[in-house]
């Protein structure tokens, strides 16, 4: 399945709407890579991509929310905390495993299920509490 981008998933914060976007991408490119049966090297490259950018993209996210004072970002540190092991263990699994369908499946409810949600909640109040101030 698919994830596209739609006015609910916006933020109103461009950089961060903008990071979201390349996340989807990411997402969406990693399940065409695995149901597609991609060489390992392919599917290898999407999820090293996707772990970089998680991390780059939690801290810019974090970043902000320190400069605002985000009442709770401890909370939501902790919930990126949560999802970047998600995506190692995933990735660990592609090692081991290679691209199953048990991998296609937490790919899609573990990584992209887990965005779509968090941002449609986390995401849109920490960008509401930063327009605010």
């Amino acid at each position: 399945m698919a994830y596209s981008w739609d006015k609910s998933l916006e933020t109103g914060n461009p950089s961060i709407d903008s990071q979201h976007k390349s996340l989807i991408n990411a997402i969406n490119e990693l399940l065409d890579a695995c149901s597609q049966g991609k060489g390992r090297n392919e599917v290898s490259k999407t999820l090293n991509f996707l772990q970089d950018y998680v991390i780059k993209h939690f801290a810019d996210e974090e970043m902000l929310q320190l400069k605002s004072s985000y009442p709770d970002y401890k909370a939501h540190k902790e919930k990126h905390e949560a999802f970047k092991v998600t995506v190692k263990n995933i990735a660990d699994e592609f090692k081991e495993n290679g691209a199953t369908i048990q991998l296609v499946a937490k790919v899609n409810s573990s990584v992209g299920g887990w965005l779509i949600n968090h941002i449609k909640s986390e995401d849109k109040k920490v960008a509401a509490h930063i327009m605010n101030k």
